[in-house]
């Protein structure tokens, strides 16, 4: 497989140095590439899957990728794509999220295999133990002022202003490229496309580094993201969309790439999933002739899913979802019940000896009695699936799932979950 062609014909390739030197290194032998993931929160997010799924497709073609967790950067931030300046963690912080984010990349990278197993790398093993003067005639010297002026992340910062440290981030990264190629003889870097500048500075500082003058580095970015409604990409009301199923369920996680846009599922099918060109193309022209069945965005969010927390979380997700909006609420678990409403409006009542028109009041289904025996006279409301239009209906003979919970549901779409405690 002509790995670069089939990251090209999926979008997936935004800028990159000289194509014919990078191609034909690619097919001379497996390179070494890495890409850096700065531990700002205790998971990684959305945002970081695309180059994730970068260094494992080179994994799969046969390429030896290294991930490296920013121990040393994350302490002290990247301007790249930010409109103000980062609030800076203390280190314990930043060592426990990294730590975190390398058992997250476990998940996708395999550091085992024989041929290519993956590195996992944390640059703050050779940062945090530089001394400044050494560092700055032997480094910095490398770095004319005017160049880093120049660059894009420090440019479309100067008139908010940036801080000497954010600045000086660009260094670091170079700094970390250089250090991998003598460590493990990486040749490329990857990233999202707001990392260019900071990748052409490490090749520029290998290049007047290095006593092998011949050498060539290579760089290669992927494209910024987009959803075609406006919406940033991997953001929802409930807030960022995360790799870490305690922070972002995998129910929700399905459920975010469940409601893709049409115009965005092809595009989001090719970035997101090792299905095949072909395959793709078969569930875009099912999605030209029939988009009501959704195929398209049931399969993306069953191969990310499946992808991103495994078989088992995604045939919960499945049927959490199946339950929730086809029916069949009876067969779900408590957890299951729990995690498929989460975010919806909750009630805990002590007892059941309430009339249905309190029991809808008190849960906050309806602002008063009035609305709560119209809604009911109309028949709006269902009681886990079954519409009950009926005033007189004793609350205690309401079957409740597992023991326990009331799902209600008022029209189409608004839900509510009500918890008996006794």
């Amino acid at each position: 497989m002509d790995l670069f062609q089939d990251l090209k014909d999926r979008g997936l390739i935004y800028q990159h140095t000289d194509e014919q030197a990078l191609r034909k290194r690619l097919a001379s032998s497996p390179i070494t590439l890495y890409c850096g993931f700065d531990p700002t929160a205790d998971s990684l997010h959305i945002g970081s899957l695309l180059p994730i799924l970068i260094l494992k497709r080179f994994q799969l073609a046969g390429h030896k990728p290294i991930a490296l967790v920013g121990g040393g950067t994350g302490l002290i931030g990247d301007p790249s794509g930010k409109v103000s300046e980062r609030v800076l963690n203390p280190k314990e912080i930043v060592e426990e999220w990294a730590d975190k984010i390398k058992a997250q990349l476990s998940r996708f990278l395999d550091f085992e295999r024989k041929e290519n197993p993956a590195i996992i790398a944390n640059n703050y093993d050779w940062l945090g133990s530089l001394q400044v003067i050494g560092f700055l005639r032997d480094i910095g010297k490398n770095f004319p002022l005017g160049t880093m002026l120049a660059k894009e992340s420090v440019e479309t910062r100067m008139s908010k202003g940036i801080s000497y440290t954010e600045f000086s981030y660009m260094i670091l990264q170079s700094y970390d490229y250089m250090k991998l190629n003598e460590l493990h003889g990486c040749e490329l870097q990857v990233g999202g496309s707001d990392q260019w500048g900071n990748i052409t500075a490490g090749i520029e500082l290998i290049r007047r580094t290095t006593v092998d003058q011949d050498k060539e580095m290579y760089g290669l970015t992927m494209p910024l993201v987009t959803k075609s409604d406006g919406v940033k990409f991997g953001k929802t009301e409930g807030g960022a969309v995360w790799l870490d199923p305690a922070k972002t369920s995998p129910y929700k996680f399905y459920q975010f790439w469940l409601n893709t846009d049409d115009r965005d599922v092809v595009k989001f099918l090719k970035y997101f999933t090792f299905l095949s060109l072909a395959e793709i193309s078969a569930l875009a022209d099912e999605l030209e002739r029939e988009p009501e069945k959704r195929k398209a965005q049931r399969t993306l969010a069953a191969e990310v899913t499946k992808l991103v927390h495994g078989q088992e979380a995604l045939l919960r997700a499945e049927k959490i979802t199946n339950a929730l909006f086809g029916g069949g609420l009876n067969g779900l678990s408590a957890s299951e019940i729990e995690e498929g409403l989460s975010d919806v409006p909750s009630a805990e009542l002590e007892s059941p000896e309430i009339s249905f028109v309190d029991l809808l009041v008190q849960a906050g289904v309806v602002s008063s009695k009035r609305q709560a025996r119209e809604s009911i006279e109309n028949g709006a409301i269902y009681i886990n699936d079954l519409r009950y239009n009926d005033l007189e209906t004793p609350v205690p003979q309401l079957e409740r799932l597992d023991g326990k919970y009331l799902v209600v549901r008022r029209g189409k779409k608004n839900y509510y979950l009500i918890k008996f405690m006794q």
